[in-house]
C-alpha cells in the first residue's frame, strides 16, 4: 500500500469504514464512475483508459512522494469493498485549508447516498483535522445535486457562498454552492 509523507498513518477507519491511500487497481472503476457521473464534475470529457493511466503516472504516483503534495487521494471501503474515492484537493498548505472531493458508485447514490456521504465525511474530517490540523475544509458543488445540502448541514458544514450563475451546464448557467467546516480543536 502507497502512504502519502505527510501523513502519519496510512489507514483511517470508523466502524465498517475506511479510506486508504489512493490504490492503482481502483483506477478503471474510478474512470467508470466519473465517466458515468459528469454532469456534476469539472471534467470536461469522458475519460479512456489512456487518458486513465496517463493520470496515475503523471500525477497520482508523484503525490506519494512529495512532501506537501496538491491533493491526498484515497479509496474509499466498506469492509474492504471498494464503494468510491476522494479526497483533499487544491490544498493550500500555508492557510491550512482544502477543498473536499468524493466520487462513489453510482449504482449506490439512489440508495446510500446520505449514508456513504455522512461516513466518508466523518472520515475525510479524520484525515484534515486531526492528522493534518487543517484550519479548514470545503465542498464545491455545482447546483445539481440539492440533497448534499442537508448532508453537509447536518454533518456541521455551513453554507458559506453561493456563486450565483457560477458555471454553464447543459446550456444553463448554474450556482455553486460551497459549505465550510471549521476545526473545533485547532
Amino acid at each position: 500500500m502507497n502512504s502519502y509523507k505527510i501523513l502519519n498513518q496510512k489507514e483511517f477507519s470508523q466502524d465498517e469504514f475506511s479510506l486508504i491511500p489512493i490504490r492503482l487497481e481502483d483506477r478503471y472503476q474510478i474512470m467508470k464512475w466519473r465517466n458515468e457521473q459528469l454532469y456534476h464534475l469539472r471534467q470536461q470529457k469522458q475519460l479512456s483508459v489512456e487518458d486513465q493511466d496517463k493520470y496515475f503516472k503523471n500525477v497520482v504516483e508523484k503525490l506519494f512522494v512529495v512532501e506537501k503534495p496538491e491533493q491526498l487521494l484515497f479509496s474509499f471501503l466498506e469492509n474492504d469493498k471498494f464503494l468510491g474515492y476522494g479526497g483533499l484537493v487544491h490544498i493550500n498548505w500555508p492557510d491550512k485549508n482544502a477543498e473536499i472531493s468524493f466520487v462513489m458508485d453510482t449504482k449506490l447514490e439512489k440508495f446510500r447516498f446520505d449514508e456513504l456521504w455522512t461516513n466518508y465525511l466523518n472520515l475525510i474530517e479524520k484525515v484534515a483535522f486531526e492528522e493534518l490540523k487543517f484550519h479548514k475544509i470545503h465542498t464545491y458543488a455545482f447546483d445539481l445535486r440539492p440533497q448534499i445540502y442537508s448532508i453537509l448541514e447536518n454533518s456541521g458544514y455551513s453554507k458559506e457562498a453561493v456563486l450565483s450563475e457560477h458555471c454553464f451546464i447543459n446550456n444553463q448557467f448554474k450556482d455553486v454552492i460551497i459549505h465550510s467546516k471549521f476545526n473545533q480543536k485547532f
